[in-house]
């Protein structure tokens, strides 16, 4: 159940906004954003204890996923979610940072970079949504965001869902790669299935190819060093649609190929993920203790 997974961090309100943030560590700030249906718990789970020996780390949850409200019940575009983190690394006292965004969350981190380039230092993508693609997403998507399917379908896979199926999912997710032992149970898998979650998170995934072509069109204002790191086994985000041609696109951008790899790279190569963290913190002159 929901209440299993508490909030571990701090609850900030912003307007009438309920944010929620776990920061840890101190240095230069970094900010690391989770991918679509996740929270800070993919981040806490292994790779913000690799990094808070050299940086203050917040993660926060995406409005409407984990313990941040919605903003609205229409899919919040990924300009409006960083406008609502921006208030709220403000509120926290946050510097200049490398921001960090894994999937939907590199989406998250491109729109803070183009609306607030004076928060992010550097960006990070780790098998991160930044082109515009040919054709449809899954039926999944189109269900679930749609008004009927919303309203009968969700609560019911809210509410139904075996935990086998909830394995294999997670499985797929990682593929080709293993899921770390004691992923699952971490997670906190019963915040993605709550039947609002499940709406607000399809909304945001079904929109979001519109948002990502209006963005691209402005990627020449991208001035700061960008690592992406992206596997080229990534059945989800798949490197040759997003992260090929953005490096292509954008001169600042150092592109890392992992063989082999797929949706989850700061899981598969989290070694890889912190050099490439500590190398943006680098190239934008923030420095860390040795």
């Amino acid at each position: 159940m929901p209440e299993r997974f508490p909030p571990t961090g701090r609850m900030l309100t912003v307007g009438t906004t309920r944010v929620h943030a776990h920061q840890e560590g101190t240095g230069p700030d970094l900010i690391l954003l989770h991918g679509a249906g996740g929270n800070t718990r993919d981040f806490t789970f292994d790779l913000m204890g690799r990094l808070t020996g050299r940086f203050r780390v917040t993660a926060f949850d995406r409005p409407g996923l984990g313990h941040t409200d919605p903003l609205h019940p229409h899919g919040e575009s990924p300009a409006e979610q960083a406008n609502v983190l921006e208030a709220a690394a403000q509120q926290m006292g946050l510097g200049p940072a490398v921001v960090v965004g894994h999937s939907y969350g590199g989406a998250v981190a491109l729109a803070w970079a183009l609306d607030h380039p004076a928060r992010v230092a550097s960006i990070v993508s780790l098998a991160g949504a930044s082109m515009p693609w040919e054709g449809r997403l899954s039926a999944f998507y189109t269900v679930f965001s749609s008004r009927l399917g919303g309203a009968l379908v969700a609560p019911l896979v809210a509410t139904l869902t075996p935990r086998f199926i909830v394995e294999n999912a997670v499985a797929g997710i990682f593929t080709p790669d293993p899921v770390p032992p004691g992923y699952v149970d971490y997670i906190g898998v019963a915040l993605s299935l709550r039947a609002d979650t499940l709406r607000i998170n399809t909304r945001q995934v079904n929109n979001l190819k519109p948002h990502i072509r209006a963005m691209a069109a402005r990627y020449g204002e991208l001035k700061m060093p960008i690592e992406i790191l992206h596997g080229t086994a990534d059945p989800t985000v798949p490197l040759d649609v997003h992260s090929r041609p953005f490096a292509a696109l954008v001169p600042s951008t150092h592109l890392t190929e992992l063989k082999g790899v797929g949706h989850m790279p700061h899981h598969a190569r989290p070694h890889q993920t912190v050099e490439a963290i500590e190398r943006a913190a680098g190239r934008a002159g923030l420095h860390t203790a040795a």
